[in-house]
């Protein structure tokens, strides 16, 4: 009877071992190796529609849509609340790089190329507001694009406080 006991002790504990053995070594989690992905020298599929942006969505402006976007007229105008607006939109995306007047002279632009003076009557005069619209929204060679954290009105507000810099 004793011999019987042994062995069925032994079978439970040796059961039990190889049980937590399977369970430390069974994958439960699954997430990234049965999830939809393409291999490498596999085709990619199609886009799903609609899974880029209806309007916009360009990588870049070409040349011939710069220009048309500079020839846009700013639709909002100037006034007192339009350029308090800009001004508070200004000093939070803006004069890290451009400074509080706008001479280029923020703390960002120790360490990296200096950013266009916006305080230069010249540069404002040859500049249109669709022009500086279009910057914000596309960034440029140095400048990111701010179309994510501004709406197209909020820069619009901002290239209304632009236009008081060199008045300043």
């Amino acid at each position: 009877m004793m011999k019987y006991v042994f062995v069925l002790v032994l079978l439970m504990v040796g059961g039990a071992a190889s049980v937590q053995g399977i369970l430390l070594v069974y994958r439960w989690n699954h997430n990234m190796t049965v999830t939809q992905r393409i291999m490498p020298g596999e085709m990619s599929f199609a886009m799903a529609p609609g899974s880029l942006p209806r309007e916009g969505g360009q990588l870049y402006y070409s040349k011939e849509q710069r220009e048309a976007a500079s020839a846009r007229k700013n639709p909002v105008p100037p006034t007192p609340e339009s350029i308090k607006t800009g001004e508070r939109l200004y000093v939070v995306y803006c004069t890290p790089c451009h400074g509080p007047s706008g001479k280029g002279d923020g703390l960002v632009a120790t360490k990296f190329v200096p950013p266009a003076d916006l305080s230069n009557p010249g540069l404002q005069k040859a500049r249109t507001d669709g022009y500086w619209q279009s910057y914000l929204s596309v960034g440029g060679a140095v400048m990111p694009s701010y179309a994510e954290a501004l709406s197209p009105v909020e820069r619009w507000h901002v290239v209304n406080y632009l236009r008081t810099l060199a008045q300043k």
